[in-house]
C-alpha cells in the first residue's frame, strides 16, 4: 500500500480503508500537542507564580482541559505526619473546607491507599466494589461513578496524591485519561517544589523586609530619643551657662530660660513665680503672656499657681480637669472660667532649693490646637529642677556681685593684717616641721639617751642580716649588754639618779666604738651595739674588754660613788641567720652565759648555748603539762610551838620529779615557773589543796578546826588589787576561815616590789588570813619591813639557824630580832632545824617557835588526807 500512495495509484477502497487510520492518528498528535502545550503551561505556571493556592487553580484548569475534571482534589503527605493536608479540593458534593485530616482516619480510604501503595488507582462503577475488597480500603462520602487517582512522588517517595472524580454516569474515564495524568503527576511534583521554594523564599524576604523595617523604626525612635536626649542635653549647659554668667540683668536671664525652655516643648506663655520673705504673696520677676501682658504681685489664695505651691508636685492642669479641681475648692472660680474659656493646657512644675519650694515655673497654651501631654509633664519636672538650681546661682551671684563691692574694701583694709598673719603662720609651719622631725626622731630614738631606739636597730640589723647573706665576706657581730647593779643604784638613789647613770652608761659606751657603728638601749638597763667592717674578731673582743673596762670605772651620782659594771652577750653574723630577732636572742643568750659565770665578762655565742636554751623550753613545756594534770608531789612540814609541844601550822609546799631529769631543785622549780610566767598559777594550784586539807579536817571535826596550813604566796598575786579581791573571794566561797590560813612571803621578793606590795598585805591582813615575813636576812631588807608590814611572824633565814652554834653574830642577830618582837607584835620562827645542838642553842635564846626534820619531818600530803584523824603532836607517826 506504500507503493500505492507514493505513486498515487490508490483505489477508492483502499482510500476508504485509509480514512479512519488517517483521522485516528491526527487525533493522536492533536493530543499530543495538547499535552505538550500543557507541559509547556505547568512549567511556565511554575516559574511566574509564587503561591501554591493560585498554582492549584491552574493545574485544576490545564487538567480540565484534557478531560471531565469538575471534582478533582491534590492531598500532600509525608511520612511520619500526623495530619493528611488538601491544599486544593473541588468537589461538587463535597463543599466543605478540609485544610487537614488526621492521617491516622484517611490511611483505610481511597487517598491513604494511593499514599501507602504509591500505585496509581482507576475506579469505574463496575468494578468498584470488587478494587474495595481486593484492595481493602473504605469509602468516605458519596460513592463516584469513576475515580482516578495517582500518587505524587518525589524520586521514589510518594509526596501525596492527586484524584478526579465523577459522579455523572455520562462521564466515564479511559486509559487516556489515566496516562495524561500518571504523565501530568510526574511534572507536576518539580512545579509544587519550584513554587514551595519561591514561596519560602519570598515569605523569607518578607520576614526579613519586616524585620529590618521594625529595626529601621526602632533606630529612628531611638535617634529621637537621642536627638530629645542630645537637646536636653544642650538646654541644661546653656541653662548652667547663663546661670554661671556674670553678665546681664535678671529679666534677660529669664527670658533666655524661657527660648530654651521654648526649644523643648511648646511654650508660647511661660512665667516665674516665687514667694516673697514672708511667704504670704506672690512675686512674678518674669511673666510672657499672648492674652495679658503683666501680672501683678498678689496675695496667696486659690489659682494654678498655689495648687502647685501646696500640692509641692509639677501638675498638668487643662480645660477637661479644671472643673474637678474647682469642686474641690481647689481652685478658685475665676481661675476656672479663665482655663475653660480660652480652652487652656498648663503646666506648672515647683522650683525647689534645698529641700524647700521658693516658687513655681509654668508654661500654658491657648486653644485647642496644642495641649499638654504627661511627657511634657515630666519634661518639665525634670528641667525645673536645673532651673531652680540655675535661678538660685544667679540670685546668689547677683548678692555676691553686690557684695563683693563692699568686701573689696573690707579686704584691702585686712591686706597689712593677712600679710602679718602669713608671717606668723609661716612661722608656725616651719615650727611644725621641726616638730615632726622631732617626732620622726624620737619614734626611732630613746629619749633618755637620744640614742637610737628598738625599732631603729632592728631596722638597721635586718639589712646587715640580708648583707651578710649576699655578701658572706662581710662581717657584722652584735653585743648584748647588760648592766650589773642597775636596780640597786635605781632603788637606793632615786629614778632620776637612775636617769643619770643610763645617760652617763651611754656617753661612756659611745667612746668604746667607731662612728660607723651603731649603739642602741633596747630598755631598762640593756644596750645593744651593732659593729661591722671589722678585719678580725679580735676586734671585737677589744672592743667588748673597752667596754667592761670603761663601765668598772665609778660613777659619781647624787654626791656618791657608785660602782657599776657590764654583762657583755656576743653574736657573730652568720650565713643562715633569717631575721634581726635570731641574732639579738643569741647575744641576749650569751649575755645571761656572761652574768652565771660571774658578771663583769663577755661571753661569745656558740650553739650549745642554743641547746641549752631548747632545753629551758623543753622543760618549760613539762612544766606547763605537769601543772596542768596536777602531778606535782605536795608535802607539808609542820610549825611547832615548842613551849607547849604543839602544831602552829602545817607549812604546805610542792616539789617536781622529772621522768628523765629526776627531782627538780626547789630554785629551779621557781625558776622554771617565774621564766614560763606560771607563779600564779601555782599559786592557785598551792591554795587549791590548801583548801582541800582543811575542808578534810573541817569534815572530820564536823566543823570548824583551829588548825592552820600555809602555802609561800607569789608576790605576783599581790600585783593587783583585782587578785587580792578574788583570793579573799576563793576563801569564802571554800567556807574556810582565814585565820585558818597563813601565807608567807619571800623577803627578797618584797625588796625587789615593796613599794607596790604594802596595800595588798594590809587588806590580806583585815580579811584575817595570818601573814609570815619568809626568809628573813636573805636579802638586803631593812628593818623598815618590821615596822612598815603588819606581819604576825618573821621566819628567819635558814641559814643563820645553820650557823648558830659556830657564829656569836648570828646568835646575837636572832636576840635582837626577839628583843624587838615584841614591841612590834610579831613572833619569830626559826627554819631549817636539823640536829639538837641548833634546836639548844635557839631554846637558849628564847626562840619558841621552830621547824625542821630535827622536830619533825615533812610529810606527804596525801597521807594526811587518807588519815580520818586531825594531826596533833601525839598522833604523828
Amino acid at each position: 500500500m506504500s507503493e500505492n500512495i507514493s505513486t498515487g495509484q490508490l483505489s477508492v477502497e483502499e482510500l476508504r480503508e485509509l480514512i479512519p487510520q488517517l483521522q485516528q492518528l491526527t487525533e493522536k498528535y492533536k493530543r499530543s500537542e495538547q499535552i505538550q502545550k500543557a507541559l509547556f503551561d505547568i512549567s511556565e505556571l511554575a516559574g511566574s507564580i509564587s503561591e501554591l493556592s493560585r498554582l492549584y487553580i491552574a493545574i485544576h484548569e490545564i487538567v480540565g482541559e484534557f478531560m471531565n475534571a469538575r471534582n478533582f482534589y491534590v492531598a500532600l503527605y509525608e511520612k511520619d505526619d500526623e495530619f493528611v493536608k488538601f491544599p486544593y479540593h473541588v468537589d461538587e458534593f463535597d463543599q466543605e473546607v478540609l485544610g487537614q485530616i488526621p492521617a491516622s482516619e484517611l490511611m483505610d480510604g481511597i487517598t491513604g491507599y494511593i499514599l501507602r501503595s504509591g500505585k496509581h488507582l482507576v475506579l469505574t462503577e463496575e468494578n468498584f466494589l470488587q478494587k474495595s475488597k481486593e484492595l481493602k480500603f473504605k469509602t468516605f462520602g458519596k460513592v463516584p461513578v469513576d475515580l482516578i487517582g495517582v500518587p505524587l512522588k518525589r524520586g521514589s517517595r510518594v509526596i501525596g496524591t492527586m484524584v478526579v472524580q465523577s459522579y455523572d454516569k455520562s462521564v466515564r474515564y479511559g486509559e487516556d485519561d489515566l496516562d495524561l495524568l500518571l504523565f501530568v503527576s510526574q511534572h507536576i511534583v518539580n512545579a509544587l517544589d519550584r513554587v514551595t521554594s519561591r514561596e519560602l523564599t519570598e515569605q523569607t524576604i518578607r520576614e526579613r523586609t519586616k524585620q529590618l523595617r521594625d529595626i529601621n523604626d526602632e533606630l529612628q525612635d531611638e535617634i529621637l530619643e537621642r536627638q530629645k536626649i542630645e537637646s536636653l542635653q544642650q538646654a541644661l549647659f546653656e541653662i548652667s551657662e547663663i546661670a554661671a554668667s556674670i553678665e546681664g540683668e535678671m529679666p534677660d536671664f529669664y527670658a533666655s530660660l524661657h527660648d530654651i525652655l521654648a526649644r523643648l516643648l511648646s511654650a508660647p506663655n511661660c512665667y516665674v513665680a516665687v514667694l516673697n520673705d514672708k511667704r504670704d504673696h506672690l512675686e512674678f520677676p518674669y511673666y510672657s503672656d499672648e492674652i495679658e501682658s503683666t501680672i501683678e504681685s498678689r496675695e496667696l489664695g486659690h489659682g494654678l499657681t498655689e495648687y502647685v505651691l501646696r500640692t509641692g508636685k509639677a501638675e498638668l492642669i487643662d480645660s477637661s480637669r479644671v472643673g474637678f479641681l474647682a469642686e474641690q475648692n481647689e481652685l478658685d472660680e475665676a481661675t476656672s472660667e479663665h482655663m475653660i474659656k480660652h480652652s487652656n493646657s498648663w503646666i506648672g512644675s515647683p522650683l525647689i532649693v534645698e529641700g524647700e519650694i521658693s516658687g513655681i515655673i509654668a508654661v500654658q497654651t491657648y486653644g485647642d490646637d496644642t495641649k499638654y501631654t504627661f511627657k511634657d509633664l515630666e519634661l518639665l519636672k525634670f528641667v525645673s529642677h536645673h532651673i531652680a538650681v540655675a535661678i538660685e546661682r544667679k540670685r546668689a551671684a547677683e548678692s555676691i556681685q553686690k557684695y563683693n563691692l563692699q568686701l573689696s574694701q573690707k579686704v584691702r583694709e585686712r591686706t597689712d593684717e593677712l600679710h602679718k598673719t602669713n608671717l606668723y603662720l609661716k612661722k608656725q609651719i616651719e615650727e611644725r616641721k621641726e616638730i615632726e622631725l622631732k617626732l620622726i626622731h624620737d619614734a626611732h630614738h630613746d629619749s633618755l639617751t637620744n640614742l637610737p631606739n628598738r625599732a631603729m636597730f632592728n631596722s638597721r640589723l635586718e639589712l646587715a642580716v640580708a648583707n651578710k647573706n649576699r655578701y658572706p665576706e662581710h662581717n657584722f657581730a652584735v653585743l648584748f649588754i647588760d648592766l650589773d647593779r642597775f636596780k640597786q643604784i635605781n632603788d637606793s638613789l632615786g629614778h632620776h639618779a637612775g636617769d643619770m647613770f643610763l645617760v652617763e652608761v651611754a656617753a661612756r659606751i659611745g667612746k668604746c666604738i667607731r662612728a660607723h657603728d651603731l649603739l642602741a638601749r633596747l630598755g631598762g638597763d640593756e644596750f645593744v651595739i651593732l659593729l661591722d667592717s671589722f678585719d678580725d674578731f679580735a676586734d671585737v673582743e677589744e672592743v667588748a674588754n673597752r667596754i667592761i673596762q670603761s663601765l668598772s670605772a665609778p660613777f659619781e651620782l647624787e654626791g656618791k660613788e657608785m660602782y657599776s659594771g657590764a654583762s657583755i652577750g656576743i653574736a657573730s653574723l652568720e650565713v643562715g641567720y633569717q631575721s634581726a630577732d635570731e641574732l639579738i636572742r643569741d647575744a641576749d643568750a650569751a649575755m645571761y652565759q656572761a652574768k652565771a659565770h660571774g658578771r663583769g665578762r663577755f661571753v661569745l655565742f656558740d650553739t650549745s648555748m642554743r641547746q641549752k636554751l631548747l632545753e629551758e623550753l623543753e622543760l618549760e613545756n613539762e612544766f606547763r603539762k605537769t601543772l596542768r594534770a596536777g602531778n606535782f608531789d605536795c608535802h607539808v612540814q609542820s610549825v611547832i610551838d615548842l613551849t607547849q609541844n604543839s602544831y602552829l601550822y602545817h607549812e604546805f609546799y610542792v616539789r617536781w620529779v622529772h621522768p628523765t631529769l629526776g627531782k627538780i631543785k626547789r630554785e629551779q622549780f621557781w625558776k622554771v615557773a617565774q621564766n614560763s610566767g606560771l607563779t600564779r598559777e601555782v599559786d592557785n594550784f598551792m591554795i587549791d589543796q590548801a583548801l582541800r586539807v582543811l575542808q578534810h579536817w573541817q569534815k572530820i571535826k564536823g566543823g570548824e578546826t583551829d588548825q592552820k596550813i600555809a602555802i609561800n604566796l607569789s608576790i605576783n598575786h599581790l600585783s593587783q588589787s583585782r587578785f587580792v579581791n578574788h583570793l579573799i573571794e576563793r576563801i569564802k566561797e571554800a567556807n574556810v576561815k582565814p585565820s585558818n590560813l597563813v601565807f608567807e612571803f619571800d623577803e627578797n621578793e618584797l625588796n625587789r616590789r615593796d613599794q607596790f606590795m604594802l596595800p595588798a598585805i594590809k587588806k590580806l591582813k583585815r580579811s584575817g588570813v595570818i601573814l609570815v615575813l619568809d626568809n628573813f636576812g636573805s636579802g638586803l631588807a631593812s628593818l623598815s619591813y618590821l615596822y612598815s608590814y603588819p606581819f604576825d611572824y618573821v621566819k628567819i633565814d635558814h641559814r643563820f639557824v645553820k650557823s648558830i652554834t659556830r657564829s656569836k653574830r648570828n646568835y646575837s642577830l636572832i636576840q635582837s630580832v626577839l628583843a624587838i618582837s615584841g614591841q612590834l607584835d610579831f613572833k619569830l620562827i626559826a627554819e631549817g632545824i636539823e640536829t639538837k645542838e641548833q634546836f639548844d642553842a635557839l631554846a637558849d635564846s628564847g626562840c619558841c617557835l621552830g621547824q625542821g626534820i630535827f622536830l619533825e619531818p615533812a610529810m606527804d600530803m596525801q597521807s594526811i588526807l587518807d588519815k580520818q584523824s586531825i594531826p596533833t603532836r601525839e598522833n604523828v607517826s
